[in-house]
């Protein structure tokens, strides 16, 4: 299984970087990785980087890796608690998403 971690430090890393190439190819290794993992991959390597640097992934890049633990995981309160909690984190755009996923949350409890 891929391990999307050392995409993700790629991608940081990438990022904090001037190289517009090496920003892309981070980027589109990260979104490959991602995709095939699994929700514990996915919530393993958000764990690791966020603990590390919270900083470190851009929104797009945690939404989307919110979005496929959720995907494979559409009944795991706790996950769609933190999912919410983490699109709270990035201004107003995805408080209605993320209002969803609260009130889905308290709907399987």
């Amino acid at each position: 299984m891929p391990d999307p971690t050392p995409a993700a430090r790629s991608l940081s890393q990438a990022i904090d970087g001037v190289d517009h190439q090496q920003v892309n190819e981070a980027a589109r290794e990260f979104v490959e990785k991602l995709t095939f993992a699994t929700a514990d991959e996915i919530l393993a390597m958000l764990g690791e980087i966020l603990d590390e640097d919270w900083t470190a992934l851009p929104p797009w890049a945690r939404n989307l890796a919110y979005r496929l633990a959720c995907l494979q995981r559409p009944d795991d309160p706790q996950l769609l608690r933190e999912a919410a909690a983490d699109l709270l984190s990035f201004g107003p755009d995805w408080d209605t998403f993320a209002e969803d996923l609260k009130r889905h949350a308290a709907e399987l409890e």
